[in-house]
């Protein structure tokens, strides 16, 4: 394993708990990873609103680095907040998925600023406004919203019929965009070719870093192709079974008893 010089680090059921805290150890241990010169990278499926707050937390705004947002359709500069890369969903794939997925009774819902703009109000979208603390906005006319375009298109719903709208966006747009579950209650469609995976290669190159020196954790299927690019990718034991088994490594601990910190001793510091 090459030493590690660029650390990517999903938030969501990776680094936070299940409270939606760090703990101290943890950002104990990933201070001492930017003392040592090491570029913490934080990739998250949330927009760079729902980022910043733990960007800070960990002192990364004072790093030379990036933010990988939006399961990387957009790429922000940590230390000044700059957008470096933005891809967007063109309109009319994006109303292509949004009838789909209207006709089978989805909601449908996209993120601009810090604003969570939604077709009609559900259980699982009012879960994404805590998890996120972004503003929830239904729109009358969400059809015609998404028709001018979107960075991804996220359906919130029951993890037992989710897979049935998933398997028929797959059908008709399946070769064409980016699906995933980025949890068992969210199905996102991103454009073609975007995800953290496209996104993290983006960042090491801006920072001259060679894939073999990259390590990136997750445990979600919008960190399937992060951690598949990554030199080193890892899951914790709390991650999906099939984030596991393409893992070069898994942890047997969870991101309650700080699984990252765990790697992050032992894998880089």
């Amino acid at each position: 394993m090459s030493a590690v010089r660029l650390l990517a680090l999903d938030l969501d059921d990776t680094l936070l708990r299940s409270d939606l805290t760090i703990s101290y150890r943890t950002k104990n241990v990933i201070k001492k990873t930017v003392a040592a010169g090491v570029t913490v990278v934080l990739a998250s499926g949330r927009v760079p609103a729902a980022m910043e707050h733990f960007a800070k937390l960990l002192g990364l705004n004072r790093q030379n680095g990036y933010l990988i947002c939006n399961n990387g359709t957009i790429i922000q500069e940590t230390a000044t907040g700059r957008i470096v890369s933005e891809i967007r969903l063109d309109g009319k794939s994006a109303l292509t998925a949004f009838d789909l997925a209207d006709a089978e009774g989805f909601a449908v819902q996209i993120y601009e600023d810090d604003v969570m703009y939604v077709s009609k109000h559900n259980e699982y979208t009012s879960y994404d406004q805590k998890l996120t603390g972004l503003r929830q906005v239904v729109v009358e006319n969400f059809r015609a919203m998404v028709g001018g375009g979107c960075h991804k298109l996220l359906f919130p719903g029951d993890p037992l019929i989710l897979p049935h709208l998933e398997q028929l966006l797959r059908v008709y747009l399946g070769d064409t965009l980016t699906i995933f579950t980025s949890k068992p209650y969210f199905l996102e469609v991103l454009p073609p070719d975007t995800n953290k995976g496209t996104a993290l290669a983006k960042v090491a190159g801006y920072l001259g870093v060679k894939q073999e020196e990259v390590l990136a954790i997750g445990d979600s299927m919008n960190d399937e192709a992060m951690i598949l690019w990554a030199g080193t990718g890892v899951a914790l034991a709390n991650s999906d079974t099939r984030i596991r088994l393409i893992a070069d490594l898994v942890i047997q601990k969870t991101n309650d008893d700080d699984g990252v910190a765990e790697v992050i001793e032992k894998y880089v510091l």
